[in-house]
């Protein structure tokens, strides 16, 4: 099995809700050999050969190449170290991104995906709900200088401060944990009764985890442009990088991998409307299922740490993994 965890997170979120809710520990007691990746630029991943992080050019990507090079990069490492032909896939959110990427640009690799399970799947992005969407779209969603300037630039690392602001201002005891959980709605959907308050410092010590501000950039233009497609660099380096004034679409029509789409109604950055072009895309006989929570408060987040996540969600990804 290899999770791959989602925007501004990282390989945390899949054990944070402990032996009996995180779907490591689930996946490992039903047998699986569990590996988690980690995205470039997080907690976990700020290491390279010749580039630091202190420094711009470091943080010179996005999700597309998260896509094309960090996914294959860990899943054939995990193949290699286990004499494995084939493993099974499990993304959040940029994980669901990141995948389509993969499967999209580089065909060759379905070979060794057995199935792909994706939870709060990320694709089109036009119908998005999100009020930071709402508010950062129109200036930072298009090709401008903007972009040119900030582009390689971090965007919300984790530090110990934010350790000590997740154990003391988050704290069961702190009145100000309301700010924290208004804070985890903002980024996941409003007033979902599913959010664990007993986790929230633990998230807030793990999360944000950092990531380049490219990958916002990129999903800001996605929900401008109401396409799934690669980064917008605007009309003249698009005719250098792509050979056409606009960005290519991701193919996903073409995507040859068994996929499992679990999916919610107050998810605020993958709406119905979106996830349905998404079902209708995919070719019939790669989407195996296509599962919308009966909790219509379920919210992005709560597919990571919400209450009774495994009776909810969690058996039924392990028994569609199982029959996979």
């Amino acid at each position: 099995m290899f999770l791959m965890h989602g925007l501004l997170c990282s390989s945390s979120d899949w054990v944070l809700s402990g032996p009996t809710n995180g779907l490591a520990f689930i996946l490992s007691d039903a047998g699986y050999d569990v590996w988690m990746g980690n995205a470039r630029g997080n907690t976990y991943s700020r290491k390279h050969a010749d580039k630091s992080p202190l420094f711009q050019p470091f943080w010179n990507f996005e999700w597309h190449d998260i896509g094309i090079y960090d996914l294959p990069a860990m899943m054939d490492y995990v193949l290699y170290h286990t004499g494995e032909d084939q493993l099974q896939y499990v993304g959040h959110s940029q994980g669901t991104t990141s995948f389509f990427v993969l499967n999209s640009m580089i065909k060759r690799f379905r070979s060794r995906i057995r199935s792909a399970h994706l939870l709060a799947p990320v694709a089109w992005m036009g119908h998005m709900e999100s009020p930071l969407a709402k508010v950062a779209g129109p200036l930072f969603g298009q090709p401008n200088a903007l972009i040119e300037l900030f582009g390689s630039a971090e965007f919300m690392p984790n530090s110990r401060a934010m350790e000590l602001m997740g154990s003391l201002l988050c704290s069961d005891a702190a009145i100000s944990q309301v700010i924290c959980s208004n804070v985890l709605f903002l980024m996941g959907g409003w007033d979902s009764p599913y959010l664990n308050a007993s986790m929230i410092p633990d998230i807030m010590a793990t999360t944000p985890a950092g990531c380049s501000i490219n990958q916002m950039f990129h999903y800001l233009q996605e929900y401008n442009s109401g396409h799934f497609r690669q980064f917008d660099y605007g009309s003249i380096r698009n005719k250098k990088d792509y050979g056409s004034k606009t960005p290519p679409d991701y193919d996903v029509a073409g995507i040859d991998v068994p996929i499992y789409l679990y999916y919610s109604d107050n998810d605020y950055f993958a709406s119905l409307i979106d996830v349905d072009k998404l079902r209708m895309t995919l070719d019939e006989k790669t989407l195996k299922r296509a599962y919308r929570l009966p909790e219509v408060k379920w919210n992005h987040l709560d597919f990571l740490w919400g209450l009774n996540i495994k009776e909810i969600l969690y058996d039924r990804v392990l028994e569609d993994i199982q029959n996979a």
